[in-house]
């Protein structure tokens, strides 16, 4: 697509909050845009669903946004759906889609000790998609599908305010973390994280390690590929225009409200 010359409407889309990792990025890049974020909260979440389900719910709802708000170009800040969806929409629609797959090209790029987890949602790790980029990939990377049950909800539950113990992510992550196990004493030393959720723990998650590894979060690739796409900024203003839409019909209450102010004007101010 041609560069966008004037401020650019973005869409993006996810199950729940967890995209808030990757507008905040593309915010970075693009202060300039006009933001809709849609939060898909009537379904979440998606490990919930079949792949049938989530494709003939997604599929026709982003067509309706389109409509609505008739974005330049679209984010589907979801590992999840991007894994079912993207060659859909793309068929459907002629917008241009930027989705979120996990990083496992970079993370086997850089591990040291070849021995990489994936810490995604159970729907996430046992796609066929999933394992068609380790296969692709990994190169000579001894890699670990880690199929997290709870922690997108945790990430949530952290959003409205409530108390997550340490306890229940350490439980959520301990299977990343693999020690001398595939014959040669090498340990896990890069954790991709493959839902947008998980960012939002990461304070709690590099406190709970047993061990240093680096966390992969796909969030600055996926803007800089929406820079890409859009081109550089046309102005900078003080603050980006953004709208936040939930599928439920509810209204950011205070609490929300306020846990999504710093997701605009932090990164305005980096």
């Amino acid at each position: 697509m041609a560069f966008v010359s004037h401020a650019p409407t973005i869409l993006v889309f996810d199950s729940g909050l967890g995209g808030l990792t990757v507008f905040r990025e593309i915010v970075k890049l693009r202060p300039d845009a006009r933001y809709t974020y849609v939060a898909d909260d009537a379904y979440f979440p998606y490990g919930q669903h079949t792949e049938d389900e989530i494709i003939a719910r997604v599929v026709p709802l982003i067509g309706d946004l389109i409509a609505e708000h008739r974005p330049d170009l679209v984010v589907i800040a979801c590992n999840t759906a991007s894994t079912l969806v993207m060659t859909h929409l793309r068929e459907t629609y002629s917008v241009p889609f930027v989705g979120t797959v996990p990083a496992i090209k970079p993370a086997c790029a850089s591990s040291k000790t070849k021995r990489v987890s994936v810490l995604g949602t159970r729907g996430t790790v046992k796609r066929e998609y999933t394992k068609k980029l380790i296969a692709d990939f990994a190169q000579s990377c001894d890699v670990t599908l880690v199929g997290a049950e709870n922690l997108a909800s945790l990430a949530e539950a952290t959003l409205r305010g409530e108390q997550v113990s340490d306890e229940a992510i350490a439980a959520e992550i301990a299977p990343c973390f693999l020690d001398g196990q595939n014959g040669n004493g090498a340990r896990t030393d890069t954790v991709v994280l493959a839902c947008t959720h998980y960012p939002l723990l990461i304070g709690q998650m590099l406190a709970l390690a047993p061990w240093t590894v680096d966390w992969i979060d796909p969030a600055p690739a996926i803007a800089r590929r929406v820079g890409s796409l859009l081109g550089p900024p046309n102005a900078h203003g003080e603050e980006p225009e953004a709208q936040f839409r939930f599928t439920s019909g509810q209204a950011p209450n205070p609490v929300l409200a306020k846990v999504l102010k710093p997701f605009i004007c932090a990164s305005v101010a980096t």
